[in-house]
């Protein structure tokens, strides 16, 4: 055998080996996304019971059950609060953080190293941390039992989008600026007209991690939403689990398996900006 064909099969090998691991991981990572999928398929009783991922017949009752939550609500409520604070506080979050993200990066004023830092800061503080103070101011200007508490304060920006804007701004060259006043823009048409659709893939990155965030969130509304009507998918998955009867586990894995549904549709058709959002994160112009 030459060195040519040596050359070739460690090649070939290296190859299958490649991915064959990145299979193997990706299986790993997919199963319980997979098993939840399977499991809503099943019957109760053959959950736990077996861990194979191909249900011995297919029961669609449980979605069915899962849907109809009880008699007065059903998950349509749940779905309907979900997308209504996903999306409100989405606008919210990337209108405004894109606003503050041009202030840091385009316009000059005294401290703008320092406050640029101490926004900075805030990534690194836990949300833990604040959540008592937040609940109970939140508390005494009577937002609980409504969605105030959850949109509101996202119409202040987030900072990690204000990071990931600012970097996309100080890639664009100043003489856009320059030109665009010259031609009569103000402050805000230069941003509006100029800057804003040049940083489309950081917006869109933004407005998917939004998306995300809001649409999983946990902790938030079970904190500020006391009433069942005013649930939102994520605390409606809870209410499934009876410590005191039998859990349909069946109905909690098919509505889990909706849940999914719009996350998934997101990420397919705008992967390509979260990739490029991420990528030119860390340049610098």
């Amino acid at each position: 055998m030459d060195a040519h064909s040596k050359r070739k099969m460690k090649n070939t090998l290296e190859q299958v080996l490649f991915h064959t691991v990145v299979i193997l991981l990706g299986f790993i990572m997919l199963y319980p996304i997979l098993w939840m999928v399977s499991n809503s398929f099943k019957n109760n009783s053959e959950i736990f019971n077996t861990s194979s991922l191909i249900p011995t017949t297919f029961n669609f009752k449980s979605y069915l059950r899962g849907w109809n939550f009880n008699n007065s609500i059903t998950f349509a409520t749940f779905f309907k609060n979900s997308f209504y604070y996903t999306i409100i506080s989405s606008i919210g979050a990337v209108l405004a953080s894109s606003l503050v993200a041009y202030g840091f990066a385009r316009v000059p004023f005294r401290g703008r190293t320092f406050w640029y830092a101490c926004m900075f800061v805030t990534m690194m503080i836990p949300y833990q941390v604040v959540m008592v103070p937040q609940f109970i101011i939140f508390h005494k200007i009577g937002w609980i039992n409504s969605f105030k508490p959850l949109i509101i304060p996202q119409f202040a920006g987030v900072p990690f989008f204000i990071f990931l804007m600012v970097q996309f701004i100080r890639q664009i060259p100043y003489e856009l600026d320059d030109s665009a006043k010259i031609d009569g823009c103000n402050r805000f048409s230069v941003f509006s007209r100029i800057l804003f659709p040049l940083i489309k893939p950081a917006v869109i990155t933004s407005a998917i991690f939004s998306f995300y965030w809001r649409w999983d969130d946990f902790l938030g509304p079970l904190l500020y939403l006391n009433k069942p009507k005013l649930f939102t998918v994520s605390l409606a998955l809870r209410m499934f689990s009876d410590p005191q009867n039998s859990t349909d586990w069946s109905a909690i894995f098919a509505m889990g398996t909706l849940s999914l549904i719009p996350v998934l549709i997101i990420f397919l058709f705008f992967q390509k900006y979260i990739v490029q959002g991420l990528v030119t994160t860390g340049l610098k112009g």
